[in-house]
């Protein structure tokens, strides 16, 4: 008896499909589909993509719904992925004691240390003077620079802060080049008649004595005391490329720390509180340390706890049940980076302050999954099962990539979890679900970029960066050069774009550097991918030492990366471990790998 049978991955990002051919106890696979996810994982939301993604292979058979005779799909775990941003440290700034600034026009370049002053009042002062000109929008640059060249001898203006975006029109109007800040928006709140201290850093460099405690300490000769107290400022300077100290008498910078709330970890025999603030590291300690995570809670009232309390909240309403019956079954945290708006500040100036990104895996609910099963087999007429855990459906599909046998142990990287599975050769199968994957990364190169676009953030995942030298060539970030017979759009000249597919360039606005973007995008991919690929291995092996692993195949989306499968692979050989990336069916590259084991499910019911 010949029988058409569908296998139905519902992924946190895609949902796949595996159409199968049933004669006895052969099966044939005949095509396959791929659709985004609709909704959250795991709940009734996903119908529709599971209704396009069956007919787009459909389609390619040229089929209908109704010549299926049975379909499964996936026991879905659903991940919501979150940055706990109530960060762990926050500059703050009392009477406009700093500027942090990286005016996109800065003038000049070097040092200046004088009285702040009045561009206005300039004119007014007598005897021998340093002076940090203070230039508010109402006058212009000509007037400003002429202001400044006709200060009375012994007058020496040594620098200067400017309100508009003239500071390059107003240096090349003076007698002497000077170190010139200007978009300093908030240009009243810049205290005048006190001892000011300016650094511009040339073209591709940063300030080197502004962000120095003892740099500090030499230009306002402070003492040791004092010199403990500029830590901070020193610290919100680290990476600008132009910043202003002014020394007030009751101005301050403090730098404090926010509770971000404690997290308590809930196993059978015990339980593990471990506080945000002693950051990403202790935390996956304290997760590691249950073997089997019942539930995991954040204190009430505090950012953990609201990160928490909102994805059971998302799932309750969603599974239509009570909040107190969503339980999360594992979290993955890592340090980052998020730009935070310094308060106090007077340019809008922006800190890198610590913060801990996290994810978060609410327990796979069979009952849901069942109730997806049932509404589909009312709309398509066809009987419709959850077919198996992903981990073991996974591996039944990773072993059909040519040259591989058991024992063998698979990593699924997807967007929301990743998920390890091993196969001895009895045929026993070891399996878990750990939170945190490509969403995870492309949430973190947001944060810590400053992006106010997920999309843009997946893209930057997604795609290798350029640098644009000229309208004819681009500099790829492995050094080699490209080169082009017709112009580049210059819209994107001197620009660091990512590079699509055909060669396509989309420019990156506002961001520092190609190196910097490409640190950040590597930094993050290590964190989560790096981290829960030993994580997960070291849970399924038998001794609970990945040691114990010799092949490992890499499936899912994020394997398709164009640099993620190297860095598992490297940091696996650490452990002696062969490992690369799956090709499912010999044809389907890392992807299918769910549906089609869930599709040879099928035949062994059969």
């Amino acid at each position: 008896m010949m029988k058409f049978v569908a296998g139905v991955d519902i992924g946190n990002a895609t949902t796949e499909v595996a159409l199968a051919k049933i004669e006895g106890k052969e099966i044939q696979f005949l095509a396959s589909g791929i659709g985004p996810t609709t909704g959250i994982k795991g709940t009734l939301n996903n119908i529709n993509g599971v209704f396009l993604s069956l007919k787009q292979a459909l389609n390619k058979l040229g089929l209908d719904y109704s010549d299926l005779d049975e379909i499964r799909i996936n026991e879905a775990a659903p991940v919501i992925g979150d940055v706990a941003m109530e960060t762990i440290s926050e500059t703050i700034i009392t009477e406009s004691t700093v500027i942090g600034h990286n005016p996109s026009t800065p003038g000049g370049t070097g040092i200046g240390v004088g009285t702040s002053t009045l561009v206005t009042e300039i004119s007014r002062i007598t005897g021998e003077q340093d002076i940090i000109a203070i230039v508010p929008s109402d006058v212009d640059f000509a007037h400003a620079a002429e202001l400044m060249n006709s200060a009375k001898k012994g007058v020496n203006v040594v620098g200067a802060i400017v309100q508009s975006d003239e500071g390059n029109l107003i240096n090349h109007r003076l007698k002497r080049q000077i170190p010139v800040i200007d978009e300093v928006t908030m240009i009243e709140k810049v205290p005048l008649g006190m001892e000011c201290a300016i650094e511009v850093a040339p073209i591709g460099s940063v300030v080197s004595v502004l962000s120095n405690p003892y740099g500090i300490a030499t230009l306002f000769s402070l003492s040791s005391e004092e010199t403990k107290r500029v830590v901070p400022i020193a610290r919100s300077l680290i990476g600008t490329r132009s910043g202003v100290v002014i020394k007030t008498p009751e101005g301050d910078v403090k730098e404090r720390s926010i509770k971000a709330g404690t997290i308590t970890i809930i196993g059978a025999k015990k339980e593990i509180e471990v506080d945000v603030d002693e950051g990403a590291e202790r935390i996956m300690e304290g997760v590691s340390s249950i073997l089997d995570i019942e539930d995991i809670q954040g204190e009430v009232g505090t950012n953990a706890g609201n990160m928490l309390d909102k994805v059971r909240r998302v799932m309750a309403n969603l599974t239509e049940k009570h909040k107190k019956d969503i339980k999360i079954q594992d979290l993955l945290a890592v340090d980052t980076f998020n730009p935070q708006k310094v308060k106090g500040g007077i340019a809008d100036e922006f800190s890198l302050e610590n913060a801990v990104g996290i994810a978060a895996m609410v327990k796979s609910d069979r009952l849901q999954m069942e109730m997806i099963a049932q509404v589909l087999t009312e709309k398509l007429r066809v009987p419709v099962f959850v077919g198996g855990v992903e981990a073991d459906m996974a591996i039944k599909g990773a072993l059909t990539t040519p040259g591989t046998n058991t024992p063998l142990a698979i990593v699924d990287m997807g967007a929301g979890s990743t998920d390890a599975s091993i196969i001895n050769r009895e045929g026993k199968v070891k399996l878990i679900h750990l939170a945190g994957a490509g969403n995870m990364v492309s949430l973190l190169i947001q944060s810590e970029l400053g992006l106010d676009d997920f999309e843009m953030a997946e893209d930057i995942k997604k795609y290798p960066l350029a640098l644009v030298e000229s309208l004819f060539h681009i500099r790829h970030e492995d050094g080699t050069a490209q080169f082009f017979e017709k112009p580049l759009d210059s819209s994107v000249f001197a620009k660091v774009v990512l590079v699509k597919e055909n060669d396509e360039l989309v420019p990156l606005e506002g961001v520092e550097s190609m190196e910097k973007v490409r640190q950040v995008r590597m930094e993050a991919k290590r964190k989560v991918f790096v981290t829960n690929a030993v994580r997960s291995l070291s849970k399924v092996s038998p001794t609970g030492n990945p040691r114990d692993i010799q092949f490992v195949v890499m499936v899912g989306g994020s394997a398709l990366d164009f640099e993620i499968p190297n860095m598992v692979t490297d940091a696996l050989s650490e452990y002696e471990i062969v490992a690369g990336r799956g090709n499912i069916r010999g044809c389907e590259g890392p992807r299918n790998a769910v549906a089609t084991g869930l599709a040879m499910a099928c035949l062994e019911e059969e």
